[in-house]
């Protein structure tokens, strides 16, 4: 008996509790992203971060990669940090006239002019690093919500099969961090099991080998699995049709970047949309073609239903409503520091921004394994 290699699709839903669809969650996430580099108003960019940090506590699961949030955000916190710290022993661009203390100068030689470590530390200048840490915090704390909310297995199996190979790596890089935090929790637990410290420099050491001893025999036993599955494997297409579907791709990601830059300058809005259009159209195009040389099979592939366009939605309308509300009023979403201000918050952005929150209460409960 022969079986047939032809790929079966099947589109019957899955029952009982599910999971929203991955694509919908870093849809919601990038938009939330997209809203935070349109402003450096430190109280949008807090209201950002606790509408991403209800909807992670509304809609997280219980598996491993699941709790990798609060790492991300202690990230942020350290990036912030660290931003700060430069602003006060390197300095900043920003001219101060409120000083607040005097640090000692180094003296540089002379082709290190406009460089100085040590000095005076004005408001003006902690104010704009404060500003931009913050901006940063928030998009790492976005991308941490993408990475607890979305499985990256089913992310993996919803990419198109033109973007597979490369989609492969990137799954497995962004498995990586989630499944090293998980390690890490877990090794300490047995070390406090144990009766010895988890705290300090020798219990981090410790740790440390064991951990990226399980993460390199976690990615030798994922890349055996995928291999065993015929993960990567293609059919034979015409070598016309695979440099056209080469072509098309590149052309419509070297579009969309151009796109991109043209909208983010001043002078660049009027051809800035034909050509992201442009761009959309042939990488679209690109991706339809390489599709056919996937010979993959799918069991049960995740709906995109009415909860998935409300959580995609949301995160579209944050980011277009905040980058309208910043070009009309862009002193309330871009405080000046020199003099300094007291930021407004204004109650446009307050209501644009909640829209982020409907995922808490549209996506469904995610199922919880059974303990």
């Amino acid at each position: 008996m022969t079986v047939s290699s032809t790929a079966v699709r099947t589109t019957r839903p899955p029952t009982g509790p599910r999971q929203l669809h991955p694509g919908a969650w870093w849809l919601w996430a990038l938009g939330l992203g997209a809203a935070a580099t349109r402003t450096t108003n430190p109280a949008i960019l807090l209201l950002l971060v606790a509408v991403a940090g209800y909807v992670v506590a509304a809609r997280r699961g219980d598996a491993p990669w699941s709790r990798s949030y609060g790492a991300f955000l202690r990230l942020g916190l350290l990036v912030l940090g660290i931003r700060l710290v430069f602003a006060v022993f390197l300095g900043s661009p920003v001219p101060g006239t409120h000083v607040l203390f005097t640090l000692p100068e180094l003296p540089l030689p002379v082709w290190a002019q406009g460089v100085r470590i040590g000095g005076r530390v004005t408001v003006e200048g902690l104010l704009a690093a404060l500003y931009d840490g913050l901006r940063l915090a928030t998009l790492l704390v976005c991308v941490g919500a993408a990475n607890s909310l979305a499985s990256p297995a089913r992310l993996l199996r919803a990419l198109p099969g033109a973007l597979y190979e490369a989609g492969v790596a990137v799954v497995v890089a962004m498995t990586f961090a989630p499944n090293l935090i998980a390690d890490v929790r877990r090794l300490r637990a047995a070390r406090r099991l144990r009766g010895r410290s988890d705290k300090g420099v020798a219990a981090v050491l410790s740790v440390g080998l064991p951990v990226l001893e399980g993460a390199l025999e976690r990615s030798i036993a994922l890349a055996a699995a995928m291999d065993t599955r015929g993960f990567g494997r293609t059919a034979d297409v015409p070598r016309r049709l695979a440099r056209a579907t080469a072509a098309l791709t590149l052309a419509g990601l070297l579009g969309i970047c151009l796109a991109a830059y043209g909208l983010l300058t001043a002078g660049g809005a009027g051809w800035a949309l034909p050509v992201l259009l442009l761009g959309l159209a042939a990488a679209f195009a690109g991706l339809l073609l390489g599709g056919r040389r996937s010979v993959r099979s799918r069991y049960r592939p995740d709906p995109w239903a009415v909860p998935e366009w409300l959580t995609a939605g949301s995160g579209a309308a944050v980011a277009a409503l905040t980058t309208y509300l910043a070009a009309r009023d862009p002193a309330a979403f871009a405080p000046t520091v020199v003099p300094p201000t007291v930021p407004a918050l204004p109650l446009a952005a307050v209501l644009t921004v909640l829209f982020g929150l409907v995922p808490a209460f549209a996506a469904p409960t995610p199922p919880r394994r059974a303990s």
